[in-house]
């Protein structure tokens, strides 16, 4: 951070602290990004603010926070984040704030996928990650853990305990808000599973321009085939030898289409699938929600309509 935004965030700060302290009526849930923003106003209803800060279509991988950033963090009642290195420059701004306010890492009771760099910076096979990672060990965690519903259930549950710890006079509230969304959530893996079994084995195949699908691919029966950049999108783009491997990859598994981002630059990608022939499906929402008037306007939204796009191009209608 540099030493600008470190002044101003201090200013901030300290103008913040002449304000009154929250009430029930002005507590604010700080949130990451947008698709975590969703999940999070699902369980607080009406308790509380949800204030998010990285919104739709824009990319967390390379948000850069501001001085406002620290404020809210300052005077926030609680702060939600993925965690697994998605969002280290929360990590940073929440230092430099001087925050005190409770952070839930909603993926803490999950298994994180590891990714191997020197694998093309694809989720591994075994899927799952050691209880302690080696020192020195140069693999990552893959942090989109929210493409599995399965996944997103446990992370309610996560975000509920925490906040009920953090504003226990709600908890009635977050609970039912929680088990009504459980349910929503339990049905949406229901009818990913369904819309998955009409696609033959042979073509549930993914390639994207960005490794976002581990946990889809993990849970719903898809092998990611190849991917033009690594687990963020802050990358440098693929060396020339990439590009030709990863074409050469294409062709040999027969995959018809490349799947793009809603947030994403697909110049990239046009060439890849101009060199290796498939077209490019419109784009998917991975990392972020659309526009509240777009099918991916909330997680529930994005999921069906992400399964469906990938249905309707892998069958070639």
């Amino acid at each position: 951070m540099s030493r600008i935004i470190r002044f101003f965030v201090g200013f901030l700060v300290v103008l913040s602290s002449c304000t009154a302290a929250p009430t029930a009526s002005n507590r604010t849930v700080v949130v990451s990004f947008s698709v975590l923003g969703d999940i999070v106003e699902n369980v607080v209803g009406d308790a509380t603010t949800v204030k998010t800060f990285v919104g739709p279509d824009s990319d967390a991988h390379a948000y850069e926070p501001t001085p406002q950033d620290a404020v809210a963090l300052e005077q926030a009642t609680a702060v939600v984040t993925i965690g697994l290195g998605f969002e280290p420059w929360l990590d940073e701004i929440y230092a430099a704030s001087g925050s005190k306010s409770p952070v839930i890492v909603s993926s803490a009771a999950l298994k994180p996928i590891k990714v191997d760099p020197a694998a093309g910076g694809h989720a591994d096979e075994e899927g799952h990650a050691e209880e302690e990672a080696h020192a020195g060990d140069a693999e990552e965690l893959d942090p989109h853990v929210w493409h599995d519903a399965q996944n997103v259930i446990t992370m309610v549950e996560t975000i509920r305990d925490g906040l009920i710890a953090a504003m226990p006079d709600q908890a009635e509230t977050f609970r039912e808000n929680s088990t009504r969304y459980i349910a929503e959530l339990q049905q949406l893996d229901a009818e990913i599973v369904t819309m998955v079994d009409s696609i033959p084995a042979e073509r549930r195949k993914l390639v994207t321009n960005h490794d976002t699908f581990g946990y889809f691919a993990q849970r719903y029966g898809f092998v990611v085939v190849g991917t033009v950049l690594g687990v963020s999108t802050e990358g440098n783009d693929p060396s020339a030898t990439e590009i030709v491997a990863l074409t050469a990859a294409i062709r040999e598994s027969a995959v018809p289409t490349i799947f793009i981002e809603n947030m994403s630059n697909s110049s990239l990608i046009d060439n890849v699938a101009t060199e290796a022939g498939v077209t490019i499906a419109p784009a998917l929402y991975t990392d972020a929600l659309g526009s509240t008037d777009s099918d991916g306007s909330t997680y529930l939204n994005m999921m069906r309509y992400n399964v469906t796009t990938m249905k309707t191009a892998l069958q070639g209608k």
